[in-house]
């Protein structure tokens, strides 16, 4: 993972540095990295690394997105990884098929390790449970379990 993440920070085709401030939308090619305050919804297919003293609060759906600092609030989705770094604060639901939360990075909230094209809404996984239950198996696959009785001490 370190590789990743080093790699991350050398090539960045754009940076929403310290002291600046965005709301809205944001949709990205290549590499960026926040290290401002930004509100909203960010989308791009490749890299997203959140930098110490950013604070987001934000729909994300990317690549790959790296938090090594700062606070993020919000739900992140990535179609190949999630890397928290310490000292990230996270809270929001993880939605990756791979995820690395590093010692002293904190997150509260889901994590689902699957590719995004899998549901994971609640409503989803309830009604499947729900679908299991309705359709038990008809009673004539069932046998009976014969049991010898037991000897008392």
């Amino acid at each position: 993972m370190e590789t990743a993440r080093a790699d991350a920070l050398v090539e960045l085709n754009a940076l929403l540095g310290r002291g600046t401030r965005y709301a809205g939308k944001l949709y990205f090619e290549g590499r960026m990295r926040i290290e401002g305050t930004f509100s909203g919804e960010i989308r791009g297919d490749d890299v997203l690394v959140i930098g110490e003293g950013a604070d987001v609060e934000a729909d994300i759906e990317v690549g790959v997105c790296i938090v090594t600092g700062g606070t993020v609030r919000g739900s992140l989705r990535a179609r190949d990884a999630i890397e928290l770094h310490a000292p990230a604060v996270v809270a929001g639901d993880l939605h990756a098929p791979n995820v690395f939360i590093d010692r002293g990075a904190q997150f509260e909230g889901n994590c689902t390790m699957a590719p995004l094209d899998q549901a994971t809404s609640p409503t989803a996984a309830s009604a499947a449970a729900d679908e299991r239950v309705a359709d038990p198996l008809p009673p004539s696959d069932l046998e009976p379990i014969e049991r010898e009785p037991r000897e008392q001490d």
